[in-house]
């Protein structure tokens, strides 16, 4: 029997040169287990195809999702946090900082911007996650009292991102105060009727939750995002009792009344700017 294929040459003959490598970061393996294309994870607003899991993303990627032709002018974006606690743990708080700074190429744990979204001017902070794990200082509640006053200041409606672990603990007490700082911006937004939109992230936790993150006139969420104040391993130790299977999840909150919806990131430009247009009794807008 004649063998079917035949080398017509000994040996590989492909130079190293020609050699297709698959280059680095080409897949995305979602949490249960689907392969997704980053390329076609991009074009899905960060989505996995396969099965709706909504990759964790920053602000860059929300103001290319919620700005016109992702345009906008960024608020205070010079704005860094001081030491004054000197803390130290296993580094010094100044050079975990810079370590952050270098490797996010951010300089704290939110942005702020204004920028038209559907035509009509919004003002938007987002909270980065890879900012030591998108916790919350005096920089972070800073931002976002200034965001508030640039809404108050032209008459614009806020939208807060959260995506935290909660305060950020080498500024101790002086963290926890941007909670009521920002709550404080937030009630003057309620006094002026301009409307704050809460859009809580994977994951939303500690103080953000305990401020801003549950204080919008509405709350709304992407599909399994993880919300609450502590943990659910402090939850069940503290309380003693098992959880309910779910517990935490925006879906259990939505049920549990705690959201008003949940939105697919496709829809969020959509759903943000028609239910501004309903609050503000403005045509709606296509």
């Amino acid at each position: 029997m004649s063998s079917w294929f035949k080398r017509k040459t000994k040996g590989i003959t492909t130079s190293t040169e020609e050699k297709k490598d698959t280059p680095k970061g080409l897949w995305y393996k979602s949490p249960t287990g689907k392969i997704v294309d980053t390329e076609e994870l991009e074009q899905n607003f960060y989505v996995s195809p396969e099965d709706g899991y909504h990759v964790r993303i920053g602000s860059k990627e929300y103001f290319e999702i919620l700005f016109d032709d992702n345009k906008f002018k960024e608020l205070d974006a010079s704005l860094e946090s001081k030491d004054p606690l000197k803390f130290e743990d296993t580094k010094k708080y100044p050079e975990r900082l810079k370590a952050a700074q270098s490797k996010t190429k951010l300089k704290d744990a939110v942005r702020t911007a204004v920028g038209k979204s559907k035509g009509k001017e919004l003002v938007v902070a987002c909270m980065d996650f890879s900012f030591i794990g998108g916790s919350m200082g005096s920089v972070v509640g800073e931002k976002i009292a200034r965001a508030a006053d640039y809404a108050l200041e032209n008459k614009l409606p806020l939208m807060v991102i959260s995506k935290s672990g909660g305060a950020r603990m080498m500024e101790a007490a002086l963290s926890l105060m941007q909670l009521a700082k920002t709550s404080v911006k937030l009630a003057q937004l309620a006094e002026a009727k301009l409307p704050y939109i809460s859009l809580c992230t994977d994951p939303t936790t500690g103080g953000t939750t305990a401020s801003f993150a549950m204080l919008g006139d509405i709350n709304i969420s992407e599909p399994g995002a993880l919300i609450g104040f502590a943990g659910p391993r402090v939850v069940k130790d503290t309380t003693g009792q098992d959880l309910p299977e779910g517990f935490q999840t925006a879906e259990f909150l939505l049920e549990h009344g705690f959201l008003d919806f949940i939105t697919l990131r496709r829809n969020l430009k959509d759903k943000v700017n028609q239910y501004l247009d309903l609050i503000l009794n403005q045509p709606l807008r296509a």
